[in-house]
Protein backbone atom coordinates (compact mmCIF):
# COMPACT_ATOMS: atom_id res chain seq x y z
CA UNK A 1 0.00 0.00 0.00
CA UNK A 2 2.82 2.16 1.02
CA UNK A 3 4.54 1.77 -2.28
CA UNK A 4 1.55 2.35 -4.24
CA UNK A 5 0.99 5.71 -2.81
CA UNK A 6 4.55 6.80 -2.99
CA UNK A 7 4.56 5.43 -6.44
CA UNK A 8 1.41 7.64 -7.64
CA UNK A 9 4.00 10.81 -6.89
CA UNK A 10 1.04 12.65 -6.20
CA UNK A 11 1.48 15.68 -3.29
CA UNK A 12 -2.68 15.47 -3.08
CA UNK A 13 -2.82 11.96 -2.86
CA UNK A 14 -0.41 11.31 -0.09
CA UNK A 15 -1.83 14.38 1.77
CA UNK A 16 -5.01 12.68 1.72
CA UNK A 17 -4.08 9.62 2.39
CA UNK A 18 -2.15 10.23 5.44
CA UNK A 19 -5.17 12.17 6.22
CA UNK A 20 -7.34 9.30 6.25
CA UNK A 21 -4.71 7.13 8.61
CA UNK A 22 -4.12 9.26 10.95
CA UNK A 23 -7.82 9.74 11.58
CA UNK A 24 -8.58 6.09 12.06
CA UNK A 25 -5.43 5.96 13.79
CA UNK A 26 -6.58 8.07 16.19
CA UNK A 27 -10.23 7.02 16.54
CA UNK A 28 -9.04 3.66 16.96
CA UNK A 29 -6.46 4.39 19.75
CA UNK A 30 -8.40 6.61 21.36
CA UNK A 31 -11.94 4.07 21.70
CA UNK A 32 -9.18 1.28 22.94
CA UNK A 33 -8.20 3.65 25.74
CA UNK A 34 -12.21 4.61 26.48
CA UNK A 35 -12.66 0.84 26.72
CA UNK A 36 -10.60 0.24 28.99
CA UNK A 37 -12.35 3.01 31.24
CA UNK A 38 -8.60 4.50 32.94
CA UNK A 39 -9.01 5.83 36.41
CA UNK A 40 -9.49 9.59 35.68
CA UNK A 41 -8.06 10.90 38.74
CA UNK A 42 -4.49 8.63 38.61
CA UNK A 43 -4.53 10.23 35.28
CA UNK A 44 -4.57 13.65 36.04
CA UNK A 45 -2.41 13.15 39.01
CA UNK A 46 0.43 11.41 36.06
CA UNK A 47 0.19 14.65 34.12
CA UNK A 48 0.26 17.37 36.99
CA UNK A 49 2.82 15.00 38.86
CA UNK A 50 5.28 13.08 36.59
CA UNK A 51 6.55 10.14 38.02
CA UNK A 52 9.61 7.94 36.39
CA UNK A 53 9.34 4.17 37.45
CA UNK A 54 12.72 2.32 37.97
CA UNK A 55 14.52 1.20 34.89
CA UNK A 56 11.92 3.40 33.01
CA UNK A 57 14.25 5.87 31.29
CA UNK A 58 14.83 4.18 27.97
CA UNK A 59 11.11 3.90 27.69
CA UNK A 60 10.70 7.29 28.22
CA UNK A 61 12.98 8.70 25.63
CA UNK A 62 11.52 6.09 23.45
CA UNK A 63 8.09 7.81 23.75
CA UNK A 64 9.42 10.83 23.06
CA UNK A 65 11.22 10.25 19.76
CA UNK A 66 8.32 8.22 18.39
CA UNK A 67 5.77 11.22 19.17
CA UNK A 68 8.12 13.65 18.16
CA UNK A 69 9.75 12.06 15.64
CA UNK A 70 13.45 14.09 13.95
CA UNK A 71 12.58 13.15 10.77
CA UNK A 72 9.17 14.54 10.35
CA UNK A 73 11.13 17.88 11.23
CA UNK A 74 12.23 17.61 7.57
CA UNK A 75 9.28 15.84 6.59
CA UNK A 76 6.83 18.68 7.88
CA UNK A 77 9.21 21.79 6.27
CA UNK A 78 9.06 19.86 2.98
CA UNK A 79 5.07 19.71 2.69
CA UNK A 80 4.68 22.55 3.81
CA UNK A 81 6.97 24.05 1.28
CA UNK A 82 5.01 21.67 -1.23
CA UNK A 83 1.61 23.19 0.00
CA UNK A 84 1.80 26.79 0.80
CA UNK A 85 4.05 29.49 -1.39
CA UNK A 86 2.67 32.68 0.39
CA UNK A 87 3.38 34.51 3.25
CA UNK A 88 -0.32 35.07 3.89
CA UNK A 89 -0.36 31.34 4.00
CA UNK A 90 1.43 30.92 7.13
CA UNK A 91 -1.56 31.44 9.58
CA UNK A 92 -2.83 28.35 7.96
CA UNK A 93 0.39 26.29 8.42
CA UNK A 94 0.81 27.46 11.96
CA UNK A 95 -3.52 26.13 12.66
CA UNK A 96 -2.11 22.93 10.90
CA UNK A 97 1.17 22.83 12.99
CA UNK A 98 -1.10 23.37 16.07
CA UNK A 99 -3.86 20.37 15.17
CA UNK A 100 -1.02 17.68 14.57
CA UNK A 101 0.75 18.65 17.98
CA UNK A 102 -2.09 18.12 19.61
CA UNK A 103 -3.57 15.00 17.63
CA UNK A 104 -0.27 13.16 18.23
CA UNK A 105 -0.55 14.18 22.05
CA UNK A 106 -3.24 12.47 22.26
CA UNK A 107 -2.50 9.41 20.21
CA UNK A 108 0.71 9.00 22.58
CA UNK A 109 -1.76 8.89 25.67
CA UNK A 110 -3.98 7.00 24.36
CA UNK A 111 -1.46 4.68 23.57
CA UNK A 112 0.03 4.78 27.07
CA UNK A 113 -3.32 4.38 28.96
CA UNK A 114 -4.09 0.99 26.04
CA UNK A 115 -0.54 -0.14 26.97
CA UNK A 116 -1.38 -0.12 30.89
CA UNK A 117 -4.53 -2.18 30.56
CA UNK A 118 -2.84 -5.16 29.07
CA UNK A 119 -2.25 -8.52 31.19
CA UNK A 120 0.61 -10.03 30.94
CA UNK A 121 4.37 -8.96 29.57
CA UNK A 122 5.13 -11.65 27.14
CA UNK A 123 4.20 -9.11 23.91
CA UNK A 124 6.59 -10.07 21.37
CA UNK A 125 4.51 -8.28 18.18
CA UNK A 126 1.35 -6.08 17.76
CA UNK A 127 -1.02 -9.52 17.30
CA UNK A 128 0.20 -9.84 21.18
CA UNK A 129 -0.83 -6.20 22.38
CA UNK A 130 -4.02 -6.53 20.83
CA UNK A 131 -4.73 -10.05 22.33
CA UNK A 132 -3.22 -8.54 25.79
CA UNK A 133 -6.50 -6.69 26.07
CA UNK A 134 -9.11 -9.29 24.72
CA UNK A 135 -9.40 -10.87 28.43
CA UNK A 136 -10.96 -7.96 30.19
CA UNK A 137 -11.61 -5.74 27.67
CA UNK A 138 -13.59 -8.41 24.65
CA UNK A 139 -13.37 -8.66 21.09
CA UNK A 140 -14.05 -4.82 20.42
CA UNK A 141 -11.21 -3.57 22.25
CA UNK A 142 -8.70 -6.25 20.41
CA UNK A 143 -10.17 -5.12 17.07
CA UNK A 144 -9.78 -0.85 17.79
CA UNK A 145 -6.02 -1.76 18.80
CA UNK A 146 -5.26 -3.84 15.57
CA UNK A 147 -6.74 -1.08 13.23
CA UNK A 148 -5.01 1.61 15.37
CA UNK A 149 -1.98 -0.33 14.87
CA UNK A 150 -2.12 -1.06 11.31
CA UNK A 151 -2.69 2.89 10.32
CA UNK A 152 -0.03 3.79 12.44
CA UNK A 153 1.77 1.10 10.57
CA UNK A 154 0.91 2.17 6.91
CA UNK A 155 1.29 6.01 8.14
CA UNK A 156 5.24 5.08 9.29
CA UNK A 157 5.69 3.47 6.39
CA UNK A 158 5.01 5.80 3.87
CA UNK A 159 6.56 8.90 5.71
CA UNK A 160 9.69 7.29 6.96
CA UNK A 161 10.87 6.92 3.20
CA UNK A 162 9.44 9.85 2.02
CA UNK A 163 11.19 12.13 4.69
CA UNK A 164 14.61 9.82 3.37
CA UNK A 165 13.81 11.44 -0.03
CA UNK A 166 13.21 14.77 0.84
CA UNK A 167 16.45 14.78 2.83
CA UNK A 168 18.47 13.82 0.14
CA UNK A 169 16.97 15.90 -2.51
CA UNK A 170 17.49 18.72 -0.24
CA UNK A 171 21.65 18.25 0.41
CA UNK A 172 22.28 17.54 -3.03
CA UNK A 173 19.97 20.34 -4.03
CA UNK A 174 18.22 18.13 -6.87
CA UNK A 175 15.14 19.95 -7.17
CA UNK A 176 13.86 16.55 -8.04
CA UNK A 177 9.94 16.24 -7.64
CA UNK A 178 8.17 13.22 -6.38
CA UNK A 179 7.92 11.35 -9.58
CA UNK A 180 11.72 11.59 -10.30
CA UNK A 181 13.58 8.58 -11.20
CA UNK A 182 16.08 9.88 -8.17
CA UNK A 183 13.42 10.76 -5.53
CA UNK A 184 12.34 7.36 -5.97
CA UNK A 185 15.17 5.34 -5.55
CA UNK A 186 15.83 6.86 -2.28
CA UNK A 187 12.33 6.22 -0.97
CA UNK A 188 12.50 2.65 -2.40
CA UNK A 189 15.83 1.80 -0.63
CA UNK A 190 14.45 3.13 2.45
CA UNK A 191 11.36 1.21 2.03
CA UNK A 192 13.22 -2.04 1.11
CA UNK A 193 15.30 -1.64 4.47
CA UNK A 194 12.24 -1.88 6.26
CA UNK A 195 11.19 -5.35 4.04
CA UNK A 196 14.38 -7.12 4.90
CA UNK A 197 13.99 -6.31 8.65
CA UNK A 198 10.68 -7.63 9.05
CA UNK A 199 11.71 -10.62 6.81
CA UNK A 200 14.66 -11.15 9.37
CA UNK A 201 14.21 -13.32 12.75
CA UNK A 202 14.27 -10.20 15.24
CA UNK A 203 11.48 -9.38 17.57
CA UNK A 204 9.87 -6.42 16.17
CA UNK A 205 9.28 -4.85 19.68
CA UNK A 206 13.22 -4.71 20.71
CA UNK A 207 13.52 -3.55 16.71
CA UNK A 208 11.49 -0.36 17.12
CA UNK A 209 12.43 0.54 20.49
CA UNK A 210 15.82 0.87 19.27
CA UNK A 211 14.47 2.65 16.35
CA UNK A 212 12.91 5.18 19.17
CA UNK A 213 14.98 5.56 21.58
CA UNK A 214 17.58 6.23 18.85
CA UNK A 215 15.01 8.79 17.47
CA UNK A 216 15.31 10.70 21.00
CA UNK A 217 18.63 10.82 21.40
CA UNK A 218 18.98 12.63 18.45
CA UNK A 219 16.36 14.69 18.78
CA UNK A 220 17.93 17.40 21.24
CA UNK A 221 20.65 17.78 18.46
CA UNK A 222 18.66 18.39 15.24
CA UNK A 223 16.33 20.44 17.82
CA UNK A 224 19.46 22.54 18.50
CA UNK A 225 20.25 23.21 14.57
CA UNK A 226 16.54 24.16 14.23
CA UNK A 227 16.17 26.70 16.94
CA UNK A 228 19.75 28.40 15.12
CA UNK A 229 17.86 28.26 12.13
CA UNK A 230 14.61 29.91 13.10
CA UNK A 231 16.59 32.98 14.92
CA UNK A 232 18.56 33.62 11.56
CA UNK A 233 17.18 36.87 10.01
CA UNK A 234 18.95 35.91 7.25
CA UNK A 235 16.44 33.08 6.46
CA UNK A 236 13.54 33.74 8.18
CA UNK A 237 13.28 37.94 8.16
CA UNK A 238 10.82 39.39 9.94
CA UNK A 239 9.15 35.97 10.99
CA UNK A 240 12.40 34.95 13.02
CA UNK A 241 11.64 33.22 16.28
CA UNK A 242 10.17 35.96 19.61
CA UNK A 243 12.07 35.68 22.79
CA UNK A 244 9.05 33.78 24.29
CA UNK A 245 9.38 31.36 21.63
CA UNK A 246 13.24 30.65 22.33
CA UNK A 247 12.72 30.63 26.39
CA UNK A 248 9.55 27.80 25.43
CA UNK A 249 12.05 25.95 23.06
CA UNK A 250 15.46 26.29 25.07
CA UNK A 251 13.51 25.01 27.82
CA UNK A 252 12.21 21.39 25.86
CA UNK A 253 15.34 20.83 24.37
CA UNK A 254 17.40 20.78 27.63
CA UNK A 255 15.03 18.30 28.78
CA UNK A 256 15.76 16.47 26.00
CA UNK A 257 18.85 16.58 26.54
CA UNK A 258 18.89 15.64 30.02
CA UNK A 259 16.71 12.52 28.96
CA UNK A 260 19.41 11.49 26.06
CA UNK A 261 22.13 12.20 27.99
CA UNK A 262 20.90 9.82 31.03
CA UNK A 263 19.59 7.47 28.14
CA UNK A 264 23.50 7.01 26.82
CA UNK A 265 24.49 6.17 30.44
CA UNK A 266 21.47 3.90 31.15
CA UNK A 267 22.79 1.87 27.56
CA UNK A 268 26.44 2.18 28.64
CA UNK A 269 25.75 0.51 32.21
CA UNK A 270 23.78 -2.47 30.06
CA UNK A 271 26.77 -3.02 28.37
Amino acid sequence: IAFILLFIGNYKVLERSLIVLVVIMSVSFLLTAIITKPDLGLMLKGMLIPSFPENSMLTIIGLIGTTVVPYNLFLHASLVKEKWKLQSDLKYARKDTLISIILGGFVSMSIIIAATAISGDNVNNAVDLAKGLEPLFGNYAKYFLGIGIFAAGISSAITAPLAAAYVVNSCFSWNANLKSLKFRIVWIFILLIGVVFSLLKFSPIEIIKFAQIANGILLPVIALFLLWVVNKTTVLGNYKNSLAQNIISSIIIIITIILGFKSVLKVFELL
